[in-house]
């Protein structure tokens, strides 16, 4: 996918470096866009894609879209967004069909969708791992009662605690990858 700033593979250099995929992905509106064409799993036109883009910025059915809702998609996504995409290799556009190209498929890599009332995930590993060395120190100190659980007991239930995070972690990552909804993050 895109090169990382400083990698010098002449084969990726048309590739957007990761500042620019990032800039990519900063307007809801081409996020839309990706994610309706991976949902779709094919080329998609213009129309199709614009009123589903204004249904999902007005929190509408596709079918309650005014006219002038969806033109101000269409004008916006026809002369801004889809050609932007374009020129970073992400979609196909001619004016009237778009289609993802293989580079986006890999526009997850860039996204962790964090919703408002949660923790990000790296935050919540620290904290376990936080409390998987208090466990051991404890069990070390002989703080932690080692009478009802043995300490290779408290490793497991430490090691069981990462283990149940890690499966929830996964399933949420997955859950929240571009097409894989019906609404998009």
């Amino acid at each position: 996918m895109a090169t990382l700033e400083g990698d010098t593979d002449s084969s990726d250099e048309a590739r957007p470096k990761r500042g620019e995929i990032f800039d990519l992905l900063s307007n809801h509106r081409r996020r839309y866009a990706v994610h309706y064409c991976k949902r779709e799993d094919g080329p998609v036109t213009l129309g199709e894609l614009a009123e589903q883009v204004a249904a999902w910025e007005l929190d509408k059915e596709v079918s309650e879209i005014t006219s002038a809702e969806r033109k101000r998609a269409y004008t916006s996504l026809q002369q801004t967004h889809l050609p932007t995409l374009e020129r970073a290799g992400m979609v196909e556009f001619d004016d009237r069909t778009i289609e993802l190209t293989d580079d986006a498929a890999d526009l997850e890599v860039y996204l962790d969708v964090v919703p408002g009332d949660s923790v990000p995930w790296g935050v919540y590993y620290l904290g376990l791992s936080v409390l998987g060395f208090v466990v051991l120190g404890g069990v070390a100190l002989e703080i932690v009662p080692t009478e009802t659980v043995p300490p290779l007991g408290w490793a497991a239930i430490v090691l069981g605690l990462f283990a149940v995070s890690a499966v929830a972690h996964a399933f949420s990552s997955r859950r929240m990858r571009l097409g894989e909804i019906e609404r998009p993050p």
